[in-house]
């Protein structure tokens, strides 16, 4: 059988983990990924053969998991947060499109936007919209434009990668842009090491967010025009109790 999982692994933490993906790593022969997120499973995976990877070197990943498909090892492509959401599941099947004989099966995780939600409280229950902050394959253009026309449309906005070493300033640019719109009282929050050690999670304006200290393992919510602070708890209403 020649087979690849895809596998989100979601927050990290053993208990946020779907048994399907469990399942799934434990009939695998082979497990591939990036260093941080098979160092999550590293008490899973003894005995197995291991291939890790840089940043940066996705396509060498995918390229060798589909190898070792083809050889006849059934292999899994780990992932933080869900498969498909920032996720490997798509370029897995781009690498492997001229091998239609390697069943690849998508093990769904809980993403960032998810995870960091509950933390927080209720800030996704109304329209939202999920922006990445990094612009190594999106153009900076492109990345500002969705800031703004998902400001102006009033969604609640839930950012990935919102610094790095290289891009200190770029959560701050953000929160500028979407002042445009937005108030900048807006009742926003962020958490970091989502479900891992060293958890935090913080609640503030969107004023607040722009001078925040933030890094590539924070995730970022921005309320919308009707979210609150309601015991401590970021919420955004659906309008129930306004029927």
């Amino acid at each position: 059988m020649k087979k690849i999982f895809v596998i989100g692994l979601g927050p990290g933490e053993r208990s946020q983990m779907s048994g399907a993906a469990l399942a799934a790593i434990a009939e695998s022969e082979v497990i591939t990924g990036y260093p941080v997120y098979v160092d999550l499973i590293r008490d899973l995976i003894e005995g197995k053969e291991v291939y890790t990877s840089a940043m940066k070197q996705e396509v060498d990943r995918c390229q060798k998991a589909m190898d070792y498909a083809l050889a006849g090892k059934t292999t899994s492509m780990v992932c933080s947060g869900d498969a498909g959401v920032y996720g490997m599941a798509g370029i897995v099947c781009e690498v492997c499109k001229d091998h239609p004989e390697i069943e690849i099966e998508v093990v769904a995780g809980i993403s960032a936007c998810c995870s960091g939600a509950a933390v927080l409280g209720a800030p996704l229950i109304h329209d939202f919209a999920v922006i990445s902050l990094s612009d190594l394959l999106t153009p900076m253009e492109k990345i500002e434009k969705r800031l703004l026309l998902a400001s102006e449309a009033d969604f609640v906005i839930c950012i990935y990668n919102p610094s790095s070493k290289k891009r200190a300033d770029y959560l701050h640019r953000a929160c500028l842009l979407m002042m445009r719109h937005k108030d900048p009282q807006t009742p926003c929050g962020y958490v970091k090491n989502i479900g891992r050690s060293g958890e935090e999670a913080h609640i503030c304006t969107l004023k607040e967010l722009a001078e925040a200290e933030v890094d590539m393992f924070t995730t970022i919510f921005v309320g919308n025009s009707q979210t609150k602070v309601i015991n401590g708890r970021l919420v955004t209403p659906r309008g129930y109790l306004e029927q």
